[in-house]
């Protein structure tokens, strides 16, 4: 069409140039060579048109095969689709009678399955909270296949089954050592030999420690138990094969020594008495203190006393008796009534001294279990504070005041008693000593007495 259309712009433009040519009188050979060319391109554009025409019809045929083809893909697709789903019918019916097959011949194995089932999944919570699970990890993962299967269990899950049973139950039996991962109370995590008293403890050089199931970690205690609970480690670590040591066995795998940890030690009752409990202790200190310096002084005294019983006739005043012969000689030209008041005098006058201190150690001891009282009072007032503020919903309010009331109380009593017992033995001394002097001064008078009746 565009060389169609060209044609004629070149013919109106060859007719222009004509017009002009033939008013400018122009040749006629020019106008013949402008025709011929135009008849030229008429047969061109003719020939061009038949072409394309050619082409579209071409094309019209290859779209009516590509439609038929799609048609036939279609029915095929279509019939395959019957087929397949009459198959998938036929195989739901063939699958129902062969699950009938099966269960008609698995008959009692049904029941099989179900205690393999049930025994794998009982047994899941105690192996992985077994403290051999420590040593050997990863013993649950068949157990717990076995207990997610759906089908019935083959021979070897049998044995796994079996074996893990048995393995348990064999290495409950027996003490072993091997290299873990520890972790520290810092947060640390050092490599270290652990021994494993059967299913009831793990130790090491530290002491005790325990197996976190949850974390599937050993961790340490976070305090370890009494002395004589903890030196059975190191006795049990250094002991040769063969041979036998005393060992404290936690049969909770740790329970019981988790909960000795929150046990409160001996300092920390000490620190629930509080103020009172602290004035208790202070009082028991000095009482204990005077009682010692008494004790001390009065067997000085009684040593001396002693020395000076073998050596009547000299007196030396570093002593109660040398200062009662003192006097006796300076006296002894006195009758016997002045004589003894005379020496009397002088007892009363060392009573003071060797008497010094012990009534102190009494109203110590006195005192005391008063302050305890005075610590339950005060520690009683607190706990129905606390009720009144908070109720009675929460133990834990009222406990540390009831053991401010209760500590102090005991505090009272613990220190009353070796206070009594201190007095009593520094009193008993004393009295020794009196009994000395009186005795020596009955003794001098007596014999003062016959030498006048001389």
């Amino acid at each position: 069409m565009k060389k169609l259309f060209k044609g004629f712009a070149v013919a109106a433009a060859l007719s222009v140039s004509a017009g002009a040519a033939l008013n400018a009188h122009a040749n006629t050979e020019t106008l013949d060579k402008i025709l011929q060319e135009v008849k030229q391109n008429r047969i061109s554009e003719g020939k061009i048109n038949k072409q394309r025409e050619q082409e579209f019809l071409s094309a019209r045929a290859d779209k009516q095969a590509l439609l038929n083809k799609a048609k036939r893909d279609l029915a095929n697709e279509k019939a395959r689709g019957e087929r397949l789903n009459n198959q998938f019918k036929q195989n739901e019916i063939t699958l129902a009678e062969k699950e009938v097959e099966l269960q008609n011949a698995t008959g009692t194995l049904g029941e099989m399955f179900g205690v393999v089932r049930r025994s794998a999944s009982e047994a899941i919570g105690s192996i992985e909270a077994s403290l051999v699970s420590a040593q050997k990890p990863g013993r649950a993962e068949v157990l717990r296949s076995l207990a997610a299967a759906k089908e019935l269990p083959t021979t070897r899950e049998l044995e796994e089954l079996w074996i893990a049973f048995q393995t348990e139950m064999t290495e409950s039996a027996k003490v072993s050592t091997f290299e873990a991962q520890v972790a520290e109370l810092s947060g640390e995590i050092n490599t270290k030999q652990v021994t494993r008293v059967g299913n009831f403890n793990l130790i090491t050089k530290d002491g005790y420690v325990v197996y976190d199931a949850a974390n599937k970690a050993i961790v340490p205690l976070g305090k370890q138990p009494d002395g004589h609970i903890f030196n059975t480690v190191a006795d049990l670590l250094n002991t040769q094969a063969g041979s036998y040591t005393k060992f404290y066995v936690d049969p909770a795998r740790g329970g019981i020594l988790r909960l000795n940890t929150q046990r409160a030690t001996v300092e920390e009752r000490w620190h629930q008495g509080d103020t009172v409990g602290y004035i208790i202790t202070a009082l028991l200190a000095i009482g204990a203190l005077l009682a010692l310096v008494r004790f001390l002084d009065l067997l000085m005294v009684s040593a001396k006393i002693k020395a000076q019983v073998k050596n009547i006739n000299t007196p030396n005043e570093n002593n109660p008796l040398g200062r009662i012969l003192k006097v006796y000689h300076d006296n002894k030209n006195q009758d016997v009534e002045n004589l003894e008041l005379k020496l009397d005098e002088a007892i009363l006058r060392e009573t003071p001294r060797i008497e010094a201190g012990i009534n102190i150690i009494k109203i110590l001891a006195a005192i005391a279990p008063l302050l305890g009282l005075l610590g339950t009072v005060v520690g009683m007032i607190l706990t129905f504070e606390s009720i009144t503020l908070f109720g009675t919903g929460d133990p834990k309010i009222m406990a540390g005041n009831i053991s401010l009331a209760l500590v102090t109380t005991a505090l009272g009593l613990i220190a009353a008693l070796p206070l009594i017992l201190l007095h009593a033995i520094v009193s008993g001394r004393s009295k020794a000593v009196l009994h000395i002097l009186d005795e020596q001064s009955a003794g001098i008078v007596a014999a003062h007495a016959e030498k006048e009746k001389a």
